[in-house]
Formats: C-alpha cells, structure tokens, sequence
C-alpha cells in the first residue's frame, strides 16, 4: 500500500468519526439537561458520581471520571466485577451512577444493576441502544448511537467510543459552567501543571530564606563575596547596610 493510501484510509477514518459527533450533537435532548442539574445537585448535596463501564467503554469511563474530577465534580471508577465482591461499598445514598455499555446489554453491567436500585442513587446510562435493558432500567439515558463505526467491518469501537467521550467531556464542561468552576479553581486541583504555577505559585514559594540567601556588606571583598556565594550556591548576595537594610545586589553575572 503506498503512503497515499494509509493518508486515504486515515481521512475516512476522522470523517466517519466526525460525521458520528454530528449525529450524537443532534441527539442531545432533555435527559442531558437533567443528567447535568442531577450532577449538580450531587456535588452540592456533597455526593460523587460513581462511573461503571467494561472493556472498551471501561477506558472510556475512565477518561470521563478524571475529566469530571479535574473540574470540580468528584468521580471514582468502579469495576463492575469486583463491585458484586465487596467494592460495591464505595457507593453511597445521594451518587449518581453512570453506566457505560454502547449495547446496552453487557452482562456483567445488567447483572450489577439490581444491587444498585438498591441505593437512593440516580441511574444514569450511556448507551448507542435506546431499546435495550440498560436504557429501560435507568433513570436517564444519555443516546451516543452513531451511524456506523470507523472500521472497516464496522465491529472494532471507534466511533461509538468518540461519540461515549465527547458526550463525558460535554457533560464536564456543562457542569462547569453550572456550578459556577473558576480558573483559579481549576489550578488547585493541578498544582504541578502550568496553569497551577501560574496561578497559584508564590515569591515566598520560590524565593531563598536562611542560609539560602546569602547576605554580606558593601565593604566585604569580592574573594570573600564570591566564596559566600558558592557555599550557597547562589548566584547572587544581598547588600545590606549596617542596620540591615538591603542597599543592592551582586551578581556573578549569570
């Protein structure tokens, strides 16, 4: 196959997956207003959304729960198996409950969904099958049904699971806006990133204190200045006068 070919097939590929978002774009309805005001009234009753998914739409899930998380709405991921051998446990009266299956019919998923009802909980599904058993037990459903999926035997999750992000990234975004999450909130929940430092660092944070600075007087010579400056490893002292005031700096000029 020439180059030209794999360039051919990769265009198909974003074509077919963006014609997908379009048509899930236009399948937004009601229950996403309500999943997103359900959120909401989580995070403000002080619940969290417990995110559910298997295989494919388990990655899936991931991605959203952390999305949600980063942006002030607190997610954790539950595995669907282990939930029915104790870690059913991390769910509390007053959760949302997000389910992730784009057949609506992943055993593992149907069979956990009794224990759940269980709970005063909100039972959110996602799910390209309007008809299928998980869509009928929920009580929202969020549609992701695509067209067809990129592959060209139309079996391996592509599109289905763009159209499953987005729709998690939709729902971040929204309930952002909701609840009213700020820039400077965003940075003290990524302290490390550049948004964090930018926001949130300091001159008392950075700055050198003690014995990290070193502090000399206009008089001391520039030998014994020097030699101050690499038992501090600085590349710099502050002048003081006598009544220790800083009067300037010296450098070594890097």
């Amino acid at each position: 196959m020439s180059d030209s070919i794999h360039v051919q097939c990769a265009g198909n590929v974003f074509r077919t997956e963006l014609e997908a978002l379009e048509h899930v774009a236009g399948l937004l309805d009601n229950a996403f207003h309500q999943t997103v005001e359900s959120l909401v009234q989580t995070m403000d009753s002080r619940g969290k959304v417990v995110v559910i998914g298997i295989g494919k739409s388990g990655n899936i899930g991931r991605k959203i729960a952390a999305t949600l998380t980063s942006t002030g709405t607190t997610s954790v991921v539950l595995d669907s198996v282990d939930a029915l051998h104790g870690d059913l446990g991390v769910v509390n009266d007053g959760d949302l409950i997000l389910v992730i299956s784009y057949s609506g019919e992943t055993e593992e998923l149907l069979n956990l969904l009794p224990a759940l009802k269980r709970f005063k909980v909100k039972l959110v599904g996602m799910t390209g099958i309007l008809t299928s058993t998980l869509a009928r037990s929920c009580d929202l459903v969020l549609n992701v049904e695509v067209p067809k999926e990129a592959c060209p035997f139309n079996l391996a999750p592509t599109s289905s699971t763009t159209a499953m992000l987005v729709m998690g990234d939709a729902l971040a975004m929204a309930t952002l806006e909701a609840r009213g999450f700020r820039k400077e909130d965003f940075a003290t929940r990524h302290p490390s990133g550049a948004i964090g430092r930018a926001l949130l660092l300091k001159i008392k944070d950075v700055m050198r204190t003690g014995s990290r600075n070193p502090v000399t007087s206009s008089t001391t010579s520039i030998k014994e200045t020097l030699l101050l400056m690499g038992q501090a490893k600085a590349g710099c002292v502050s002048v003081v006068d006598a009544l220790g005031q800083l009067v300037g700096i010296f450098t070594d000029g890097d």
